[in-house]
């Protein structure tokens, strides 16, 4: 037998191997681990010093004073792994920049970016939001050194000595090993092989002397004894696990019936509500529409006949006719909601909105201040979206027209998963504690005198920001105005169909 045969020589090359790979895995995970936490670090540094010169810039952003904002780009000199930076406007373009020494020819960009960071050699870029009063005043622009290679270098060489280092010792170890060792070992070894081959777990190893390796055949041969007991207890127990496994499918199978049989009995039941709401709707049309002709007939034809409080009570019997007839339409609309198929596709929604706007103003564009910001894209259903933005800009420009100096303000924040948009005003507003019942059916928090209204439109929002797999929700305060937000997913495609 050659010494590459042997135990001993098996035993150096096992021990020579292990430990060199026990090395290497241990220094690519730890290079590994130090890239990303290398990253993180940059990423953090920057977007502290990006949150720093948001706050410091907010002001002079608010009261256009580039020479304020860039004197406190000039404060990065102390940190000269900053190469560029600028300060970039609310919508996008350059406010004011600095570059470090040696950098004066590069170029910045021409827009702000979304918030995020982005690695591109040996340079790594950040964009930060300046966010004041829930209001994007801008956008803070950071470009630095990334210098990663000249750090894995570093961790290559030290990695180099100390496996270079381990495998000498490993060596030195190795050769104090001889025959009492190995020999033993070789016993053990053989009686384990036969063990694992044939499962017999009442062959014992032979004790040849009282010391250490002695100890060793004897724990061997103890722990074989255990292992044969609890072998047989573990059967035991395997065979009633596959009983409870076999009842266990037999239940969750059970289950899945019972609720696909729920499902279809829910889905079912969402027809018959859905075409039930559409069947009354459709069929009250007909006795509102009389009553609407028997009123102007009667108006018509025996106006002479009727005082002036009777006039009064037929145009009353005739208004609420009319919005008799608009609540049956909201209530066809948002039956209708329910059964219409979502077609998803890039959506423009700065486009969508501001033309919803346009159409409702229909010539009250000079009493209204409308402002609005940038509105990231979205995958949605076109159309449905649009009544979104029409029901939301209709509700602030009613509840906003009796002021003095109405304002109606449309904007965006991206987040991690989705994006945040909203319209605020600063009309009527209504009281908090009844925000619960904004988007329910017919429900109201204006009398119809005051504002009117079917109370169908927020329902409808509801409805279709929720299939999207979006929220809804309202922030107000009575007599100071309201915000409405609505969210949609960034991930490609829209929620329920």
């Amino acid at each position: 037998m050659t010494f590459g045969q042997s135990v001993r020589g098996k035993l150096l090359v096992v021990v020579v191997t292990t430990t060199a790979a026990a090395l290497l895995m241990t220094g690519v995970a730890m290079t590994l681990y130090d890239i990303r936490t290398f990253r993180e670090r940059r990423v953090a540094e920057l977007t502290a010093q990006a949150d720093i010169l948001g706050l410091a810039s907010a002001a002079a952003l608010e009261f256009e004073d580039p020479q304020s904002a860039q004197s406190y780009l000039e404060f990065l000199k102390v940190h000269p792994s900053v190469t560029q930076a600028a300060v970039y406007t609310a919508k996008g373009s350059l406010f004011s920049r600095y570059s470090a020494p040696g950098h004066e020819d590069a170029e910045f960009p021409p827009l702000a970016e979304i918030d995020g960071n982005v690695v591109n050699g040996s340079n790594i870029t950040l964009f930060k939001r300046i966010v004041a009063n829930n209001e994007i005043l801008g956008t803070v622009y950071l470009n630095a050194e990334y210098d990663l290679l000249g750090r894995l270098g570093d961790y290559a060489a030290i990695l180099g000595t100390v496996l270079i280092a381990s495998l000498a010792a490993a060596l030195l170890m190795s050769k104090r090993l001889h025959k009492t060792v190995t020999g033993p070992i070789a016993d053990i070894t053989s009686v384990a092989q036969h063990v694992i081959e044939k499962r017999d777990f009442t062959l014992r190893a032979p004790t040849k002397s009282g010391d250490e390796m002695g100890v060793l055949a004897t724990a061997f041969n103890s722990m074989l004894s255990e292992i044969d007991s609890r072998t047989k207890v573990l059967e035991e127990s395997n065979l009633r696990l596959q009983t409870a496994e076999q009842s266990l499918r037999t239940l969750n199978a059970e289950l899945e019936e019972r609720v696909n049989l729920r499902t279809a009995q829910l889905e079912a039941a969402n027809k018959d509500l859905e075409g039930f709401s559409y069947s009354v709707s459709h069929d009250l049309r007909a006795p509102i529409r009389a009553i609407n002709g028997f009123c102007t007939l009667l108006t018509k034809d025996h106006l002479a006949q009727l005082d002036s409080e009777a006039q009064r009570k037929i145009a009353v019997i005739k208004g609420e006719a009319e919005r008799m007839a608009a609540l049956i339409d909201d209530l066809l609309a948002f039956s209708r909601l329910g059964r219409k198929a979502l077609q998803p596709a890039d959506v423009d929604m700065r486009e969508l909105a501001a033309g919803a706007y346009r159409r409702l103003v229909n010539g009250q564009a000079e009493r209204i201040e409308f402002r609005i910001g940038t509105l990231p894209h979205a995958t949605a259903d076109r159309s449905l979206i649009e009544q979104v933005w029409v029901n939301l800009l209709s509700n602030a420009i009613k509840f906003s027209g009796k002021k003095d100096a109405p304002v109606v303000e449309v904007g965006a924040i991206s987040e991690e998963r989705e994006y945040v948009y909203f319209v605020r005003d600063n009309g009527a507003g209504f009281d908090p504690r009844y925000q619960e019942k904004l988007f329910g059916v017919f429900q109201r928090l204006h009398h119809n005198d005051e504002f009117p209204g079917t109370g169908v439109g927020l329902a409808l929002v509801h409805r279709i920001v929720t299939r999207h797999g979006g929220r809804v929700w309202a922030d107000a305060r009575l007599g100071e105005g309201a915000t409405f937000h609505f969210t949609l997913p960034k991930e490609q495609g829209v929620g329920r169909v």
